[in-house]
């Protein structure tokens, strides 16, 4: 018996010891090979700003400067809550004292300064598909706007949920660090579509269902689902009949523009900030993501529970 325990001990410590290796930041998501990066491009790292949306989640809630990006907006989801930080160029409550490889590293690894997982509700695992000189383009121009005091509260999250260590067994799952290839048998605008919507644009996170887990679904990737806030439905924007199969490309690069639909309805709700960011973008960037997503294959999403009664 106590050669059994001594066994089973010894097979338990391994385990735990196999897992610490595996799930080490360094190694589950070891980030980009940088090199040297050109002069950052200011205009450039403005324009990915924008088509992050880096303000609709960053920005101070309460106020109505959105490059004032102190953090604080409370995400719920089904995990817990997760307070959003301060990523404004203040050397004590922000970003200001890291360096490019600090940033590059957050957003194509999800990985922090200190070295710790990051949580994927900041979506790095799509900032992942931009390249080093953009995410240094990024970082550029956010060190021009104002630095900001003050810190987001801590997350609230539950056992296990609170121990950093368990993302990277969910990296080890889910994560794919690998970063954007262009497709040589199409367009450029079909490619330079497809890099916005995939990375810098992140649409699939909102708009994919996810598993238990939290990862997207991919089998139904882009089809719609459950807002991740618990905030009602994300429609489908495959080319499904109940997606972008009716609309035409100029009609998708018009929502992203002014927030207006073929029916000359408005979007409202989170959608209604995406459309704020993507209206800076040039037409050209707008339409090239038409442009992608006339290109995606209909796809049926889980099905949206029926609206509860009248007076229900």
């Amino acid at each position: 018996m106590r050669r059994l325990l001594i066994t089973l001990l010894v097979f338990a410590l391994a385990g735990i010891a196999g897992f610490f290796v595996l799930t080490d930041p360094r190694v589950v998501s070891p980030g980009p090979e940088i090199g040297t990066l050109p002069q950052p491009d200011i205009e450039n790292g403005k324009l990915l700003f924008a088509a992050g949306g880096c303000a609709s989640c960053h920005a101070t809630p309460g106020q109505d400067d959105k490059t004032r990006l102190g953090g604080g907006l409370e995400l719920g989801s089904p995990f817990g809550k997760f307070h959003v930080p301060n990523i404004s160029p203040h050397t004590r409550d922000g970003i200001g004292n890291w360096g490019t490889a600090d940033f590059i590293q957050a957003m194509a690894a999800g990985v922090s300064p200190a070295g710790q997982h990051l949580y994927p509700s900041f979506p790095y695992t799509s900032y992942r598909l931009m390249t080093p000189k953009a995410l240094a383009d990024l970082l550029a121009y956010i060190r021009t706007l104002p630095a900001v005091e003050g810190r987001a509260p801590p997350h609230e999250l539950p056992f296990p949920f609170n121990i950093r260590r368990m993302v990277g067994g969910w990296k080890l799952l889910f994560f794919d660090g690998a970063p954007f290839k262009p497709d040589p048998t199409k367009s450029d605008e079909w490619n330079r579509g497809a890099y916005l919507v995939q990375g810098p644009g992140h649409c699939a996170e909102c708009h994919s269902a996810r598993n238990s887990l939290g990862a997207i679904v991919q089998a139904t990737r882009y089809a719609g689902g459950p807002d991740p806030e618990g905030k009602g439905w994300v429609p489908n924007i495959t080319q499904s009949e109940d997606g972008l199969g009716k609309w035409s490309k100029s009609e998708i690069a018009e929502l992203l523009k002014s927030g207006f639909t073929p029916e000359f309805d408005s979007v409202g709700g989170s959608m209604a900030a995406v459309v704020r960011n993507t209206a800076q973008l040039p037409e050209t960037d707008r339409l090239a993501m038409a442009e992608y997503l006339k290109s995606l294959p209909a796809v049926q999403g889980p099905p949206r529970p029926p609206k509860p009664a009248a007076g229900g």
